[in-house]
């Protein structure tokens, strides 16, 4: 059954985003038949083109997830049924190819049945490079194009591409199995597992590009996988700390922007309309996560407690920004890097002034990796405006609205630099 018919314009947008939500469940639900996530993205490929032919013509599915995951399954089954290995694949996949029962697998009172997990455990293998990890990851999971994972990493866009085409031929040359392993070969995927999970929420919490300045489908996503994750893994505490972050960031989703879909700064937010439920399932997280570490806390319960400060607050100014510098400064021995400096320095801006955090931000002018980083600069014209330098602090915003490739984000930043008057 199908909804009326739309216009060949309606339908085809309609495919596109019903794809872009659901292309990584149809990877890994494909995967899970072929044993090769290279073919499945084909594969994916090939039902929405199927999508694009049929839906102008027949109508939009009243289930256009279910539909592009069963043209998906069909041609996987036609496929393996084409191989000359077919006895072996269908002993592997079940006798009724039709319904592409999963294959029988050990029984372990830790596994967790979800292909997603599966798959972003499989593309975070060791034998993938951590840049090609990423790089495969946000594309079959996160769905950013090539284009979009390029921008975020500002690297050019052969490069990702690259990465992305020689990871899925190692994946298939060392026929590395589709699965959450076990024991020590989990733990040592865990960092990158993490750290992939992380990357995929905040591109939908902050669009790297584009017209929306949220995507939340991609935290959705995220914080289902990390919440599996920290089922999967009661005893390790940077799991419970991954969890907690994104329950205290997806808590504010609802008021980080305007009824344009215009972004709201932290300090501008109505906290009213924070989600007390994720920020208690935070704040339980966390306390999983503190009561299973042992020495010094790791990254991610450090930036869950930062989240936590935040999420205690009544407002803006009420926030124990003290705290929150602390902490920032044990990131930053924990794991350093220019961004997490940077954000120290906005945190020490609100505990003792602009001054001191403008010359923490001064310091980071000269690093690469900050280059191309349009925060560096809003972070600068903010301190600029505090101290009264409104002339630097309105080419600050220019220059970062020149870098953004978010177009909510760069209006944001235009009316700012216009705020600093003339």
């Amino acid at each position: 059954m199908t909804t009326s018919q739309p216009s060949r314009t309606d339908a085809r947008t309609s495919v596109e985003t019903v794809f872009r939500l659901e292309s990584p469940r149809i990877i890994a639900g494909v995967t899970r038949v072929v044993r090769d996530v290279g073919i499945a993205e084909e594969l994916a490929q090939d039902a929405l083109v199927a999508a694009l032919e049929q839906w102008p013509r027949d109508g939009v599915p009243d289930n256009p997830g279910a539909w592009l995951m069963a043209i998906a399954r069909r041609k996987a089954v036609d496929l393996v049924r084409r191989r000359e290995n077919y006895a072996r694949k269908l002993a592997e996949i079940g006798r009724d190819l039709s319904e592409t029962a999963p294959p029988e697998e050990p029984s372990d009172p830790e596994d967790i049945d979800d292909d997603l997990l599966r798959l972003v455990f499989t593309t975070c293998h060791p034998v993938l490079s951590a840049e090609a990890r990423t790089a495969l990851t946000l594309r079959l999971l996160g769905g950013l194009t090539t284009p979009e994972i390029a921008r975020a990493f500002l690297v050019p866009e052969a490069t990702v591409a690259q990465r992305i085409v020689r990871a899925k031929r190692t994946l298939a040359t060392k026929n590395i199995a589709f699965e959450v392993p076990y024991g020590p070969d989990r733990e040592a995927r865990l960092g990158s597992v993490l750290d992939v999970i992380y990357l995929i929420f905040n591109e939908g919490y902050a669009a790297t590009a584009g017209d929306d300045w949220l995507r939340p489908s991609l935290c959705e996503d995220a914080l289902r996988l990390a919440r599996l994750l920290s089922a999967l893994m009661p005893k390790e505490p940077e799991v419970h700390g991954l969890a907690a972050l994104l329950e205290f960031q997806a808590s504010r989703t609802a008021a980080r922007t305007g009824p344009r879909g215009e972004p709201v700064l932290l300090k501008d937010q109505n906290r009213s309309r924070w989600n007390r439920m994720l920020v208690a399932r935070g704040i339980k997280a966390l306390s999983r996560a503190e009561a299973t570490a042992v020495g010094v806390p790791g990254p991610y319960v450090l930036q869950a407690a930062i989240a936590a400060c935040h999420a205690h607050a009544y407002s803006y100014e009420e926030t124990d920004w003290r705290a929150i510098a602390t902490l920032y400064a044990l990131l930053a021995a924990r794991a350093p890097s220019p961004v997490v400096e940077l954000n120290r320095a906005v945190a020490v801006s609100m505990a003792e002034g602009p001054a001191p955090a403008l010359a923490i931000v001064d310091a980071l002018t000269g690093e690469p990796a900050l280059h191309a980083y349009h925060l560096l600069p809003s972070v600068r014209g903010d301190l600029l405006a505090r101290l009264g330098r409104t002339t630097e602090a309105r080419a600050e915003f220019e220059r970062a609205a020149a870098l953004t490739r978010n177009e909510r984000e760069r209006e944001l930043l235009l009316e700012r630099a216009r705020g600093c008057g003339s």
